[in-house]
Protein backbone atom coordinates (compact mmCIF):
# COMPACT_ATOMS: atom_id res chain seq x y z
CA UNK A 1 0.00 0.00 0.00
CA UNK A 2 1.38 3.39 -1.04
CA UNK A 3 2.14 5.72 1.85
CA UNK A 4 0.59 9.19 2.11
CA UNK A 5 3.09 12.05 1.81
CA UNK A 6 2.39 15.73 2.58
CA UNK A 7 4.49 18.83 3.16
CA UNK A 8 3.05 21.83 5.01
CA UNK A 9 4.68 25.21 5.72
CA UNK A 10 3.62 27.21 8.79
CA UNK A 11 4.83 29.99 11.06
CA UNK A 12 6.34 29.31 14.47
CA UNK A 13 4.33 31.98 16.22
CA UNK A 14 5.94 31.58 19.64
CA UNK A 15 9.32 32.72 18.22
CA UNK A 16 8.73 36.38 17.29
CA UNK A 17 11.95 38.21 16.38
CA UNK A 18 12.71 41.85 17.16
CA UNK A 19 11.79 42.88 13.63
CA UNK A 20 8.39 41.20 14.01
CA UNK A 21 9.22 38.28 11.71
CA UNK A 22 8.52 34.64 12.53
CA UNK A 23 10.40 31.51 11.36
CA UNK A 24 8.82 29.51 8.55
CA UNK A 25 8.67 25.82 9.51
CA UNK A 26 8.24 22.79 7.27
CA UNK A 27 6.17 19.83 8.45
CA UNK A 28 6.44 16.43 6.72
CA UNK A 29 3.60 13.98 7.28
CA UNK A 30 3.81 10.34 6.15
CA UNK A 31 1.07 7.90 7.13
CA UNK A 32 -0.03 10.11 10.00
CA UNK A 33 3.46 10.47 11.50
CA UNK A 34 5.25 13.77 11.23
CA UNK A 35 8.65 15.43 11.45
CA UNK A 36 9.38 19.12 11.15
CA UNK A 37 12.31 21.52 10.78
CA UNK A 38 13.15 25.21 10.44
CA UNK A 39 13.50 26.32 6.79
CA UNK A 40 15.76 29.19 7.95
CA UNK A 41 13.35 31.57 6.20
CA UNK A 42 11.32 34.19 8.08
CA UNK A 43 8.45 36.51 7.29
CA UNK A 44 6.14 39.00 8.97
CA UNK A 45 2.83 37.30 9.83
CA UNK A 46 0.89 39.94 7.90
CA UNK A 47 2.62 38.65 4.74
CA UNK A 48 1.79 35.02 5.39
CA UNK A 49 -1.20 32.93 4.26
CA UNK A 50 -1.85 30.06 6.67
CA UNK A 51 -4.42 28.71 4.21
CA UNK A 52 -2.01 28.32 1.26
CA UNK A 53 1.20 28.02 3.29
CA UNK A 54 2.82 30.77 1.18
CA UNK A 55 4.11 34.31 1.42
CA UNK A 56 1.72 37.00 0.18
CA UNK A 57 2.58 40.46 -0.97
CA UNK A 58 4.14 42.25 -3.91
CA UNK A 59 7.83 42.48 -4.63
CA UNK A 60 10.71 40.30 -5.77
CA UNK A 61 11.63 39.43 -2.18
CA UNK A 62 8.27 37.71 -1.56
CA UNK A 63 8.35 35.98 -4.95
CA UNK A 64 11.84 34.68 -4.23
CA UNK A 65 10.74 33.28 -0.84
CA UNK A 66 7.87 31.37 -2.44
CA UNK A 67 10.25 29.96 -5.06
CA UNK A 68 12.52 28.78 -2.25
CA UNK A 69 9.60 27.15 -0.45
CA UNK A 70 8.59 25.40 -3.68
CA UNK A 71 12.19 24.23 -4.08
CA UNK A 72 12.23 22.81 -0.55
CA UNK A 73 8.98 20.97 -1.23
CA UNK A 74 10.30 19.53 -4.52
CA UNK A 75 13.54 18.39 -2.86
CA UNK A 76 11.64 16.71 -0.04
CA UNK A 77 9.52 14.85 -2.59
CA UNK A 78 12.66 13.64 -4.43
CA UNK A 79 14.15 12.37 -1.15
CA UNK A 80 10.85 10.63 -0.41
CA UNK A 81 10.92 8.80 -3.77
CA UNK A 82 14.62 7.87 -3.46
CA UNK A 83 14.25 6.40 0.04
CA UNK A 84 11.08 4.52 -0.96
CA UNK A 85 12.81 2.94 -3.99
CA UNK A 86 15.98 2.16 -2.04
CA UNK A 87 14.53 0.79 1.21
CA UNK A 88 10.98 -0.16 0.27
CA UNK A 89 9.57 1.99 3.05
CA UNK A 90 9.94 5.59 4.15
CA UNK A 91 9.34 7.68 7.29
CA UNK A 92 8.94 11.42 7.82
CA UNK A 93 12.03 11.43 10.02
CA UNK A 94 14.12 9.80 7.28
CA UNK A 95 13.05 12.38 4.71
CA UNK A 96 13.77 15.27 7.10
CA UNK A 97 17.19 13.90 8.10
CA UNK A 98 18.16 13.33 4.47
CA UNK A 99 17.19 16.90 3.58
CA UNK A 100 19.19 18.27 6.52
CA UNK A 101 22.18 16.05 5.69
CA UNK A 102 21.80 14.08 8.90
CA UNK A 103 20.93 10.72 7.33
CA UNK A 104 22.85 7.88 8.92
CA UNK A 105 25.20 6.30 6.41
CA UNK A 106 24.03 2.84 5.46
CA UNK A 107 26.18 0.12 6.95
CA UNK A 108 28.09 -2.11 4.56
CA UNK A 109 28.33 -5.90 4.54
CA UNK A 110 31.71 -6.25 6.26
CA UNK A 111 30.81 -3.58 8.84
CA UNK A 112 27.72 -5.57 9.83
CA UNK A 113 29.69 -8.83 9.72
CA UNK A 114 32.17 -7.32 12.20
CA UNK A 115 29.30 -6.18 14.44
CA UNK A 116 27.78 -9.68 14.32
CA UNK A 117 31.07 -11.36 15.22
CA UNK A 118 31.75 -8.95 18.09
CA UNK A 119 28.35 -9.80 19.57
CA UNK A 120 28.90 -13.52 18.94
CA UNK A 121 32.24 -13.36 20.78
CA UNK A 122 30.38 -12.27 23.92
CA UNK A 123 28.42 -15.55 23.85
CA UNK A 124 31.52 -17.76 23.68
CA UNK A 125 31.72 -19.98 26.74
CA UNK A 126 28.04 -19.37 27.51
CA UNK A 127 25.78 -20.30 24.61
CA UNK A 128 28.37 -20.52 21.84
CA UNK A 129 31.76 -22.09 21.21
CA UNK A 130 35.04 -20.44 20.32
CA UNK A 131 35.37 -22.80 17.37
CA UNK A 132 32.15 -21.51 15.78
CA UNK A 133 33.27 -17.94 16.42
CA UNK A 134 36.53 -18.56 14.52
CA UNK A 135 34.51 -19.95 11.62
CA UNK A 136 32.47 -16.75 11.41
CA UNK A 137 35.72 -14.77 11.45
CA UNK A 138 37.09 -16.94 8.64
CA UNK A 139 33.90 -16.45 6.63
CA UNK A 140 34.23 -12.66 7.00
CA UNK A 141 37.83 -12.83 5.81
CA UNK A 142 36.89 -14.99 2.82
CA UNK A 143 34.11 -12.53 1.91
CA UNK A 144 36.60 -9.64 2.12
CA UNK A 145 38.94 -11.49 -0.26
CA UNK A 146 36.06 -12.23 -2.64
CA UNK A 147 34.91 -8.59 -2.70
CA UNK A 148 38.44 -7.29 -3.32
CA UNK A 149 39.16 -9.87 -6.02
CA UNK A 150 35.87 -9.82 -7.93
CA UNK A 151 34.55 -6.30 -7.27
CA UNK A 152 37.81 -4.38 -6.71
CA UNK A 153 36.48 -2.53 -3.66
CA UNK A 154 37.08 -2.90 0.08
CA UNK A 155 33.43 -3.35 1.05
CA UNK A 156 29.99 -3.57 -0.49
CA UNK A 157 26.46 -2.38 0.27
CA UNK A 158 23.60 -4.77 0.96
CA UNK A 159 21.73 -3.51 -2.11
CA UNK A 160 24.46 -5.07 -4.27
CA UNK A 161 23.97 -8.53 -2.75
CA UNK A 162 21.87 -10.79 -4.96
CA UNK A 163 21.81 -14.39 -6.20
CA UNK A 164 24.72 -13.69 -8.58
CA UNK A 165 26.84 -12.30 -5.72
CA UNK A 166 25.99 -15.24 -3.45
CA UNK A 167 26.71 -17.90 -6.09
CA UNK A 168 29.91 -16.05 -6.99
CA UNK A 169 31.05 -16.31 -3.37
CA UNK A 170 30.38 -20.06 -3.36
CA UNK A 171 32.39 -20.50 -6.58
CA UNK A 172 35.21 -18.31 -5.21
CA UNK A 173 35.54 -20.62 -2.20
CA UNK A 174 35.51 -23.76 -4.35
CA UNK A 175 38.05 -22.42 -6.83
CA UNK A 176 40.52 -20.89 -4.39
CA UNK A 177 40.47 -23.22 -1.39
CA UNK A 178 40.68 -27.02 -1.12
CA UNK A 179 37.23 -27.84 0.21
CA UNK A 180 34.18 -29.93 -0.60
CA UNK A 181 30.82 -28.69 -1.81
CA UNK A 182 29.36 -28.97 1.70
CA UNK A 183 32.24 -27.03 3.28
CA UNK A 184 31.82 -24.20 0.75
CA UNK A 185 28.08 -24.25 1.38
CA UNK A 186 28.76 -23.84 5.11
CA UNK A 187 30.55 -20.56 4.31
CA UNK A 188 27.45 -19.43 2.39
CA UNK A 189 25.24 -20.53 5.29
CA UNK A 190 27.19 -18.38 7.77
CA UNK A 191 27.02 -15.50 5.27
CA UNK A 192 23.22 -15.91 5.21
CA UNK A 193 23.09 -15.83 9.03
CA UNK A 194 24.77 -12.41 9.04
CA UNK A 195 22.38 -11.09 6.36
CA UNK A 196 19.45 -12.20 8.55
CA UNK A 197 21.19 -10.50 11.50
CA UNK A 198 21.17 -7.24 9.51
CA UNK A 199 17.51 -7.76 8.64
CA UNK A 200 16.56 -8.35 12.29
CA UNK A 201 18.36 -5.16 13.29
CA UNK A 202 16.27 -3.22 10.77
CA UNK A 203 19.33 -2.31 8.70
CA UNK A 204 17.76 -3.86 5.61
CA UNK A 205 14.13 -4.72 4.89
CA UNK A 206 14.73 -7.27 2.14
CA UNK A 207 16.32 -10.71 2.05
CA UNK A 208 18.96 -11.22 -0.68
CA UNK A 209 18.80 -14.96 0.04
CA UNK A 210 15.08 -15.12 -0.72
CA UNK A 211 15.68 -16.71 -4.13
CA UNK A 212 18.77 -18.72 -3.13
CA UNK A 213 18.55 -22.25 -1.72
CA UNK A 214 21.29 -23.86 0.31
CA UNK A 215 21.86 -27.38 -1.02
CA UNK A 216 23.99 -29.87 0.90
CA UNK A 217 25.07 -33.17 -0.60
CA UNK A 218 24.49 -36.39 1.30
CA UNK A 219 27.74 -37.67 2.80
CA UNK A 220 28.28 -41.28 3.79
CA UNK A 221 29.27 -41.23 7.45
CA UNK A 222 32.26 -43.40 8.30
CA UNK A 223 31.88 -45.94 11.11
CA UNK A 224 33.46 -49.12 12.43
CA UNK A 225 31.68 -52.45 12.70
CA UNK A 226 31.81 -54.64 15.79
CA UNK A 227 34.59 -56.94 14.52
CA UNK A 228 36.75 -53.91 13.66
CA UNK A 229 36.25 -52.45 17.14
CA UNK A 230 37.14 -55.83 18.66
CA UNK A 231 40.31 -55.95 16.57
CA UNK A 232 41.43 -52.53 17.82
CA UNK A 233 40.45 -53.17 21.45
CA UNK A 234 42.18 -56.57 21.64
CA UNK A 235 45.36 -55.45 19.85
CA UNK A 236 48.57 -55.26 21.88
CA UNK A 237 50.55 -52.16 20.94
CA UNK A 238 54.29 -51.74 21.39
CA UNK A 239 53.87 -48.00 21.94
CA UNK A 240 52.24 -46.76 25.15
CA UNK A 241 51.00 -43.68 23.31
CA UNK A 242 49.16 -45.82 20.73
CA UNK A 243 47.63 -47.82 23.55
CA UNK A 244 46.36 -44.65 25.25
CA UNK A 245 44.93 -43.29 22.00
CA UNK A 246 43.24 -46.64 21.39
CA UNK A 247 41.70 -46.53 24.87
CA UNK A 248 40.29 -43.03 24.38
CA UNK A 249 38.92 -43.90 20.95
CA UNK A 250 37.28 -47.14 22.11
CA UNK A 251 35.85 -45.30 25.13
CA UNK A 252 34.04 -42.92 22.75
CA UNK A 253 32.93 -45.79 20.51
CA UNK A 254 30.99 -47.21 23.48
CA UNK A 255 29.77 -43.89 24.95
CA UNK A 256 29.23 -41.66 21.90
CA UNK A 257 31.13 -38.76 23.51
CA UNK A 258 32.90 -36.34 21.18
CA UNK A 259 36.58 -35.48 21.58
CA UNK A 260 35.94 -32.22 23.44
CA UNK A 261 33.43 -33.88 25.78
CA UNK A 262 35.94 -36.60 26.65
CA UNK A 263 38.54 -33.90 27.34
CA UNK A 264 36.11 -32.21 29.75
CA UNK A 265 34.95 -35.46 31.41
CA UNK A 266 35.52 -35.55 35.16
CA UNK A 267 34.75 -38.03 37.94
CA UNK A 268 31.76 -35.97 39.09
CA UNK A 269 30.11 -36.57 35.70
CA UNK A 270 29.87 -40.31 36.48
CA UNK A 271 27.06 -41.16 38.87
CA UNK A 272 25.06 -44.13 40.10
CA UNK A 273 21.55 -43.70 38.72
CA UNK A 274 18.14 -44.96 39.88
CA UNK A 275 18.77 -48.38 38.27
CA UNK A 276 21.95 -48.95 40.27
CA UNK A 277 24.20 -48.63 37.22
CA UNK A 278 26.93 -46.08 36.54
CA UNK A 279 25.90 -43.37 34.07
CA UNK A 280 27.71 -40.48 32.43
CA UNK A 281 25.51 -37.42 32.97
CA UNK A 282 27.08 -34.44 31.30
CA UNK A 283 26.14 -31.40 29.26
CA UNK A 284 27.58 -31.46 25.74
CA UNK A 285 30.17 -28.76 25.11
CA UNK A 286 28.71 -27.94 21.69
CA UNK A 287 25.01 -27.62 22.48
CA UNK A 288 24.83 -27.44 26.30
CA UNK A 289 22.27 -30.27 26.12
CA UNK A 290 22.59 -33.02 28.74
CA UNK A 291 23.73 -36.47 27.56
CA UNK A 292 22.74 -39.52 29.62
CA UNK A 293 24.90 -42.53 28.81
CA UNK A 294 25.10 -45.78 30.73
CA UNK A 295 28.65 -47.01 31.26
CA UNK A 296 29.06 -50.41 29.64
CA UNK A 297 31.72 -52.90 30.75
CA UNK A 298 34.38 -51.90 28.19
CA UNK A 299 34.40 -48.13 28.88
CA UNK A 300 34.11 -48.92 32.61
CA UNK A 301 37.24 -51.08 32.39
CA UNK A 302 39.08 -48.29 30.54
CA UNK A 303 38.24 -45.80 33.29
CA UNK A 304 39.43 -48.25 35.97
CA UNK A 305 42.72 -48.67 34.07
CA UNK A 306 43.56 -44.96 34.51
CA UNK A 307 41.89 -44.39 37.88
CA UNK A 308 44.11 -42.18 40.06
CA UNK A 309 47.01 -42.20 37.57
CA UNK A 310 46.40 -38.89 35.74
CA UNK A 311 46.98 -35.27 36.86
CA UNK A 312 44.57 -32.30 37.10
CA UNK A 313 41.45 -34.36 37.74
CA UNK A 314 41.62 -36.03 34.32
CA UNK A 315 40.21 -39.53 34.07
CA UNK A 316 41.48 -40.33 30.56
CA UNK A 317 44.90 -39.65 28.88
CA UNK A 318 43.99 -36.66 26.69
CA UNK A 319 46.22 -35.39 23.86
CA UNK A 320 45.49 -32.90 21.05
CA UNK A 321 42.85 -33.84 18.50
CA UNK A 322 45.32 -33.45 15.64
CA UNK A 323 47.84 -35.85 17.20
CA UNK A 324 44.98 -38.16 18.13
CA UNK A 325 43.92 -38.42 14.48
CA UNK A 326 47.52 -38.99 13.36
CA UNK A 327 47.87 -41.90 15.78
CA UNK A 328 44.49 -43.32 14.74
CA UNK A 329 45.73 -43.60 11.15
CA UNK A 330 48.63 -45.66 12.44
CA UNK A 331 46.30 -47.80 14.55
CA UNK A 332 44.08 -48.50 11.53
CA UNK A 333 47.13 -49.64 9.54
CA UNK A 334 48.44 -51.85 12.33
CA UNK A 335 45.02 -53.45 12.80
CA UNK A 336 44.52 -54.03 9.07
CA UNK A 337 41.51 -51.72 8.82
CA UNK A 338 41.25 -50.12 5.40
CA UNK A 339 39.13 -47.14 6.49
CA UNK A 340 39.90 -43.50 7.18
CA UNK A 341 39.59 -43.22 10.95
CA UNK A 342 39.32 -39.94 12.83
CA UNK A 343 38.19 -39.45 16.41
CA UNK A 344 34.73 -38.41 15.26
CA UNK A 345 34.26 -41.85 13.68
CA UNK A 346 33.85 -43.12 17.26
CA UNK A 347 30.64 -41.10 17.65
CA UNK A 348 29.32 -42.41 14.32
CA UNK A 349 30.21 -45.96 15.33
CA UNK A 350 28.38 -45.65 18.65
CA UNK A 351 25.18 -44.49 16.94
CA UNK A 352 25.36 -47.19 14.28
CA UNK A 353 26.15 -50.03 16.69
CA UNK A 354 23.43 -48.96 19.13
CA UNK A 355 20.78 -49.09 16.42
CA UNK A 356 22.14 -52.34 14.95
CA UNK A 357 21.75 -53.94 18.40
CA UNK A 358 18.14 -52.78 18.57
CA UNK A 359 18.39 -49.62 20.67
CA UNK A 360 15.55 -47.28 19.56
CA UNK A 361 16.74 -44.19 17.75
CA UNK A 362 14.98 -42.02 20.34
CA UNK A 363 17.22 -43.48 23.06
CA UNK A 364 20.32 -43.07 20.89
CA UNK A 365 19.36 -39.43 20.32
CA UNK A 366 19.09 -38.89 24.08
CA UNK A 367 22.50 -40.46 24.71
CA UNK A 368 24.13 -38.36 22.00
CA UNK A 369 22.62 -35.20 23.48
CA UNK A 370 20.77 -34.22 20.33
CA UNK A 371 17.84 -31.81 20.38
CA UNK A 372 16.48 -33.06 17.05
CA UNK A 373 16.13 -36.72 16.07
CA UNK A 374 16.93 -35.77 12.47
CA UNK A 375 20.46 -35.02 13.63
CA UNK A 376 20.71 -38.54 15.04
CA UNK A 377 19.56 -40.00 11.73
CA UNK A 378 22.59 -38.43 10.05
CA UNK A 379 24.92 -40.43 12.31
CA UNK A 380 22.98 -43.66 12.40
CA UNK A 381 23.30 -46.18 9.60
CA UNK A 382 21.59 -49.56 9.55
CA UNK A 383 24.33 -52.01 8.72
CA UNK A 384 23.79 -55.05 6.49
CA UNK A 385 23.77 -57.59 9.34
CA UNK A 386 20.99 -55.69 11.13
CA UNK A 387 19.03 -55.36 7.88
CA UNK A 388 19.44 -59.09 7.21
CA UNK A 389 18.28 -60.01 10.72
CA UNK A 390 15.24 -57.74 10.41
CA UNK A 391 14.30 -59.30 7.07
CA UNK A 392 14.71 -62.82 8.55
CA UNK A 393 12.26 -61.86 11.28
CA UNK A 394 9.89 -60.39 8.69
CA UNK A 395 10.09 -63.54 6.55
CA UNK A 396 9.56 -65.78 9.59
CA UNK A 397 6.41 -63.95 10.63
CA UNK A 398 5.04 -64.09 7.10
CA UNK A 399 5.67 -67.85 6.99
CA UNK A 400 3.99 -68.33 10.38
CA UNK A 401 0.97 -66.45 9.05
CA UNK A 402 0.77 -68.72 5.98
CA UNK A 403 0.83 -71.90 8.04
CA UNK A 404 -1.90 -70.63 10.33
CA UNK A 405 -4.27 -69.64 7.49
Amino acid sequence: MKSTFRVLFFLKRDKVKKNGNMPIMARITIDGKLAQFNTKLEVNPKNWSAQTGKVIGRGSEFTRMNEMLDGIKATLYKHYQTILERDGYVTAEKVRNTFLGKEEKAKTLLQVFTQHNEQYALKVGKTATHRTYTRYELTKNRLAEYIRTNYHVEDIGFREINVVFIEGFYLFIRENYPCTHNTAMKFVQRFRTVVLFAHNLGLINFNPFGAYKLKFEYVERGYLEQDELDRIYQKTFASKRLEQVRDMFIFSCYTGLSYVDVCELRAENIKVSFDGNLWIIKKRHKTNVTSNIRLLDIPKAILQKYDGKLPDGKILPVISNQKMNDYLKEIATVCGINKKITYHVARHSFATLSISYGVPIESVSKMLGHTNIRTTQIYAKIIDTKLSADMDMFAQRLNERKTSV
